[in-house]
């Protein structure tokens, strides 16, 4: 066995991808750069993390004692470059405290690419060797036989090798493995039996996301973890074709940790699927989203019958194919609101001080978007710098509601309020938003910074008692109205300033970054577009770009009227002309 000094196989690999002498996807290749990028900053007061190659080449070397039985005959693990990512990922990376730094993976790639597989070496490994003690270990899916894949996975590693049967009891009849060693089980759960709230657990592996009706089962597992000092909750799926469903939504949440639209330090997240714009038929792509299945003679096969299945018949057959064998979501049609490659190309580290205070720009307008209770209100400042401008924004939400959005919206409001991108109002027993907190943080911006308030777009829904408070400001009112036709040139001319670059907002605010990545076009029977969230999206919060669309329009019906010819006054001075002549 090579020694784990000699060698780290996670950046070795991650360094393969990114200088492009493999081939992936997108989304693996940022999970590649991240982890590069990360070790660059290790053990720095922004990231207080750092890499231990021993840890991740521990659990690796781990890996590849085991046996896989399934087959004529038995055959030692031996992990593929992405799977060596992926495990070691998990492991090496450390808090300074000496406990692991993720808490939470999500994981997808097409069937038959060892997700269960991989699973079953950390429950085995956690189970046996991380020196935790009296720990509970759970595989969990919605059907008992779902849960009982990677269950069944470390049940074989144990079976086949005479030292680890000697280390575990399994007991099949109640789906269960004991450590004798650590006194620690593993047991599978399902939703139809055996799965409630009060679980705390050292590890769990959460398969199939895409099955999954709600995030209930998540959430029980990982609402007990909390008290733990470290834990692991692997998610592992296939994508399907449910947009209204929960794996769609902690699938867009990776894919903006990927992204790094969000920032979310424990949690490990890697994609393997096609591209957008691949062709579903070139063989060559297939290895994007099955790293394993793609690396084999028999799995290249595998792969080239079912294309051609799935090209002959089409229907079902077709769309089994882009899901089971391209990761594919196969009812996602391109509806977004900007491209999150054009967004984060807008990014900069400039702030109100930079451009108000250095660059000497004070115009601006101001967008509004208020709710209707207790959820997210945001503003937006949009200031013109000639053909470009920068957006600032602020949110502002009751904390009575902080906890529950937390839970619910899958994001980290917490973080945001510490980061000073979102104000909790109120105390815990307060659910509705006050708006005299609104008020008074823009007065404290104007005042700061001296701002000359050119016009205020305002949403109608909800500003009955507000206006009062906007007139304040001495700026003219613009009421909005929340319909396509009235919103279609302004959401337009933002894509198209968006797309070319001539917008920029500081690249720290993550709740802005996070909404532009939730919204969505529609168009009515006119062709007339506005931004909205999926139908089923109920927490995917937009709020942020309403109010920027809402400040943009203000400030594009203010220019055109401010440019409009005053007719009477040009014949008034023509004839003063024509007197004098």
């Amino acid at each position: 066995m090579q020694s784990s000094l000699s060698r780290d196989r996670v950046t070795d690999h991650a360094k393969k991808v990114v200088e492009h002498k493999v081939i992936s996807c997108r989304y693996h290749y940022l999970a590649c750069k991240r982890h590069l990028e990360n070790l660059k900053k290790q053990r720095t007061k922004d990231f207080p993390y750092y890499w231990d190659i021993n840890a991740s080449e521990r659990i690796l070397e781990f890996a590849e004692t085991l046996i896989i039985a399934d087959g004529k005959e038995p055959k030692p693990v031996k992990l593929i470059e992405e799977q060596a990512f992926d495990i070691g990922s998990r492991f090496g990376w450390k808090k300074l405290n000496g406990f692991r730094r993720f808490r939470r993976s999500y994981i997808s790639k097409a069937r038959q690419n060892g997700k269960s597989i991989e699973n079953g070496i950390l429950g085995t490994y956690i189970s046996g060797f991380s020196g935790y003690h009296y720990g509970k270990l759970f595989t969990v899916a919605t059907k008992k036989r779902q849960a009982r894949i990677a269950w069944e996975a470390m049940a074989k590693f144990i079976e086949s090798d005479k030292d680890l049967s000697e280390m575990f009891d399994i007991k099949d009849y109640k789906s269960m493995i004991v450590s004798k060693q650590t006194k620690s089980t593993i047991e599978a759960l399902s939703k139809e039996s055996g799965l409630d709230d009060g679980f705390q657990s050292i590890f769990s592996s959460i398969d199939e996301l895409h099955q999954h009706t709600s995030n209930k089962i998540y959430k029980t597992i990982y609402d007990g973890t909390v008290a733990l000092d470290e834990t692991l909750v692997s998610m592992i799926t296939t994508r399907g074709e449910k947009q209204n469903s929960f794996c769609y939504d902690m699938d867009s949440y990776a894919i903006n940790i990927l992204e790094g639209t969000n920032t979310a330090e424990d949690f490990f997240a890697d994609i393997y699927c096609l591209d957008k714009g691949d062709d579903i038929f070139d063989e060559s792509n297939y290895i994007k989203a099955n790293p394993y299945l793609a690396s084999t003679e028999k799995g290249i096969e595998t792969l080239h019958v079912d294309a051609e299945t799935a090209k002959d018949m089409g229907g079902d057959e077709l769309r089994d194919f882009m899901i089971k064998r391209l990761n594919l979501w196969t009812n996602n049609t391109d509806n977004s609101f900007v491209e999150l490659e054009k967004w984060k190309a807008c990014g900069s580290n400039k702030t109100l001080d930079d451009v108000v205070l250095v660059d000497g720009y004070r115009d601006c307008y101001i967008g509004f978007d208020l709710s209707s209770g207790g959820d997210l209100t945001s503003i937006a400042i949009e200031i013109p710098r000639g053909e470009s401008f920068y957006i600032y924004s602020h949110s502002f939400m009751p904390k009575g509601r902080l906890e529950e959005h937390i839970k619910t919206d899958i994001a980290p409001y917490d973080v945001w309020e510490s980061q000073e991108l979102l104000t909790v109002t109120g105390s815990s027993d307060e659910y509705k938003n006050d708006y005299k907190f609104i008020i008074k943080h823009l007065h404290e911006l104007i005042d700061k910074y001296e701002l000359n308030v050119k016009g205020i777009g305002y949403d109608p829904h909800n500003a009955d008692t507000f206006l009062t408070d906007l007139e304040e400001f001495g700026a003219p009112l613009l009421m909005i109205t929340q319909s396509a036709r009235f919103l279609n040139d302004g959401t337009e001319d933002m894509q198209l300033n968006i797309k070319s670059g001539k917008v920029e907002y500081n690249q720290k605010n993550e709740l802005l970054s996070w909404s532009v990545s939730n919204a969505k076009i529609v168009k009515n029977s006119f062709d007339e577009k506005k931004v909205d969230k999926e139908p089923h999206a109920k927490y995917k919060r937009i709020d942020v770009v309403d109010a920027i669309i809402d400040a943009h329009i203000a400030y594009m019906k203010l220019q055109e009227d401010d440019n409009k010819v005053n007719l009477e006054e040009e014949m008034n001075k023509y004839l003063e002309q024509m007197s004098w002549n």
